[in-house]
């Protein structure tokens, strides 16, 4: 049997890590000598890996049944937990269970009981209460963003869920913000807790701040994201409304911009995210869903459109910038008579933006789409050859391509976008026809 040592360094390794952070082995040890562990560290630190890695030294080969259950409050963090696990490559299954699809799909996949089981907390307390997997194997349980899930309104289902597992010998929780209190039903005793909030450089973030003429703040978001010009930006909104109307505006003005709300499917959220990963779309137009717990790197700009709730929204939605010692901005988009909220302390440097504005140019890259994917025997390795000797791009000409289980989504200059596509259009990858076009 592989020892521990060897399954971690094996897994770190098919992950492409050679040395972990002060923060993750500061996890692994304290979840070594603690069975309960609070972590605490700031969005896009790597605190996935601080619990995915003491979970695969506590799973045990001979165990059939689900061994670690982790809640996620979102399906988007769920699926990235998911990819993280099997990209480490271990003999282990794991599945993410979450709304938006049918359950019929999830329960097919218990035939053969995943080790590890990630999922929010709504889907997984269904599943509980339809009796759809032996709850008795679960000894580890996580708790990712555990105080996003209490702001989404999940306590009923994380306190029925935690009922149904009275087997958990482990338990840990993660957050991006320091609670005052942890509530008594996830019954953490004597946790120890690693508070790396603060601790992390995060970079020089600079608050700026600009004011409409009058209470409509659109023209005024307008002629700023104009300014900004071509660097990635995400819009934060309080509301899903908000998103829409703001996308309407953007949408007449022929902005180019995509849009992120818990209201959307999830292959169209999906979707965006990737997009905006890719660079085919710079804005991004999103509710407080977006800002933690989802891999979005190198943002530049956080626009909040309309003012965030409280102080923690405030520092989650300025955490997708200005990371680990990158410069980033944040704006504020204020009504002629609307205050500065008082809990931010920082006096924002206000300004000026000239009517007349241009247009940005539009992004580099595009997004095609390939009608396959993992569960086609279809990889990256595939696309990129099939791309350059029957697409006629260079290697510079690719950008990002993601391969989900039964599509694939690559980025290709804008410029070359289009012959791409129609040189493609009868292409065969490993004996297989696919579809291959503009991705909406």
């Amino acid at each position: 049997m592989q020892k521990k040592e060897d399954l971690v360094s094996k897994s770190l390794k098919n992950l492409g890590i050679k040395t972990l952070k002060e923060m993750q082995e500061a996890s692994i040890r304290a979840n070594d000598k603690n069975d309960n562990v609070i972590l605490l560290a700031p969005t896009g630190t790597g605190k996935t890996l601080g619990f995915l890695i003491p979970i695969l030294k506590r799973l045990k080969p001979n165990v059939k049944g689900i061994q670690a259950l982790i809640i996620s409050p979102s399906r988007e963090l769920s699926i990235q937990i998911e990819q993280v696990f099997r990209a480490m490559k271990t003999d282990y299954k794991i599945n993410a269970f979450y709304g938006g699809h049918a359950m019929k799909i999830e329960k097919n996949s218990l035939l053969e009981p995943p080790a590890v089981l990630v999922g929010t907390p709504g889907r997984i307390a269904g599943h509980i209460r339809q009796e759809t997997f032996k709850t008795s194997s679960i000894k580890t349980l996580v708790l990712d963003e555990f105080d996003k899930s209490l702001e989404l309104g999940f306590q009923e289902d994380m306190r029925f869920i935690i009922q149904k597992i009275p087997d958990v010998k482990s338990k840990i929780l993660t957050s991006a913000t320091k609670s005052d209190s942890i509530p008594p039903f996830l019954m953490m005793r004597d946790p120890i807790v690693l508070n790396y909030i603060g601790e992390i450089e995060m970079g020089k973030l600079k608050l700026r701040a600009v004011r409409s003429q009058g209470s409509d703040k659109l023209k005024a978001l307008f002629n700023l994201t104009c300014k900004i010009g071509t660097e990635s930006t995400l819009i934060f909104c309080n509301h899903r409304e908000a998103v829409d109307r703001i996308s309407e505006l953007l949408k007449e003005k022929e902005l180019d911009h995509d849009i992120f709300h818990g209201g959307l499917e999830q292959h169209i959220r999906e979707r965006a995210l990737i997009k905006f990963r890719n660079g085919s779309y710079n804005i991004l137009i999103t509710t407080d869903l977006a800002s933690r717990g989802l891999d979005i790197p190198e943002i530049k700009n956080i626009i909040h459109y309309q003012l965030p709730t409280g102080k923690g929204a405030y520092i989650h939605r300025n955490g997708r910038t200005a990371r680990m010692n990158a410069n980033g901005s944040s704006y504020l988009v204020l009504a002629e008579s609307e205050p500065v909220p008082n809990f931010i302390k920082e006096e924002p440097a206000f300004i000026d933006i000239a009517d007349e504005v241009t247009l940005p140019k539009a992004p580099k890259w595009q997004t095609l789409y390939i009608s396959g994917g993992k569960k086609d025997k279809i990889n990256k390795i595939d696309i990129v050859g099939l791309m350059l000797k029957k697409g006629e791009l260079n290697k510079e000409d690719l950008g990002l391509i993601e391969v989900l289980d039964h599509i694939s989504y690559i980025a290709v200059n804008r410029e070359k976008a289009f012959k791409t596509m129609m040189l493609l259009k009868k292409a065969k990858i490993k004996k297989q026809t696919v579809k291959i076009a503009f991705s909406r």
